[in-house]
């Protein structure tokens, strides 16, 4: 069941469409320092108490100086509360020296990463598991069926609820299907670089989940004259109208923004409750 606020991801893990991304928790730049650990950890518990039920989160989410996103969520958020669903994705390989993951995973070493999931986040399964396929550059139509076998495995044993794919196309969203049921995607999409629309109609048809990445436009936010109007007609930010637009733009829409920011969680969450109107949304889609 799909309400205007909420969505059923693999049609049973009923969630806010405003989550928590938790890229940005060890550090909020590039190539920047760690963030301060009890900052993150308020972050990540006032965001429960401000109705946040879905957390995204990673293993190569981490600071080179130790910090690391998993272990942040598990010191603040467990033994979990009722409901809380944590996604995390597993497939890229990240160097001890890499800001960012630098290649993939070999296919042998799927179990592994889902394994150290668990192991940091100390759960006995996971929620929802995207493979994450390919870098930052555009997805590729390589196969990935032996890969996605890996992880169908994984959930026949019972350690992974629900699967999804990251930075896929449609055509390998075709393949997975012939081997398991697909959940959510999380590609790269965001209301000044609406480039996904094929996937998001497929999503909207088949009730997957539609996730994206950098719902706040990346690294930086995007200075767009459409948005910047729309919020000044509503006295609103524009990371909020950023995220209302995406959380209006479709029901199977959610939105995980993520921050080190105590002030910028309570702004990010606030964009829930923006109405748009017809006129504010036809600018957006402009």
């Amino acid at each position: 069941m799909t309400t205007e606020n909420t969505f059923e991801i693999g049609g049973d893990l009923r969630v806010n469409r405003m989550g928590f991304g938790a890229m940005r928790l060890p550090v909020s730049t590039l190539h920047g320092p760690a963030n301060d650990r009890d900052t993150g950890l308020k972050i990540l518990r006032r965001a429960v108490e401000l109705g946040v039920d879905h957390i995204d989160t990673a293993a190569f989410y981490y600071h080179q100086d130790g910090l690391a996103a998993n272990e942040m969520i598990r010191a603040a958020l467990s033994p979990y509360p009722s409901g809380l669903v944590i996604a995390t994705k597993v497939g890229p390989y990240r160097g001890p020296d890499d800001p960012i993951p630098s290649g993939q995973l070999p296919t042998s070493g799927l179990r592994a990463e889902v394994e150290r999931n668990l192991r940091e986040l100390g759960r006995d399964h996971l929620d929802l598991v995207y493979l994450r396929h390919g870098g930052m550059e555009d997805p590729s139509d390589d196969p990935i069926g032996e890969r996605f076998e890996i992880l169908a495995g994984l959930r026949e044993e019972g350690l992974i609820r629900h699967l999804g794919l990251s930075h896929i196309s449609a055509t390998q969203l075709a393949e997975a299907r012939e081997i398991a049921p697909v959940a959510a995607i999380q590609n790269r999409f965001d209301i000044t670089q609406p480039q996904d629309t094929e996937l998001l109609e497929i999503c909207e048809r088949e009730h997957i989940a539609y996730v994206p990445y950098f719902p706040l436009g990346g690294f930086g936010i995007p200075d767009d004259a459409r948005v910047n109007a729309v919020a000044a007609r509503h006295g609103a930010t524009v990371p909020q109208v950023l995220l209302a637009g995406l959380l209006a733009l479709s029901p199977v829409m959610l939105a995980i923004p993520g921050t080190g920011s105590p002030d910028h969680l309570e702004e990010n969450t606030a964009a829930a409750g923006l109405t748009l109107t017809s006129e504010d949304l036809a600018a957006l889609r402009s």
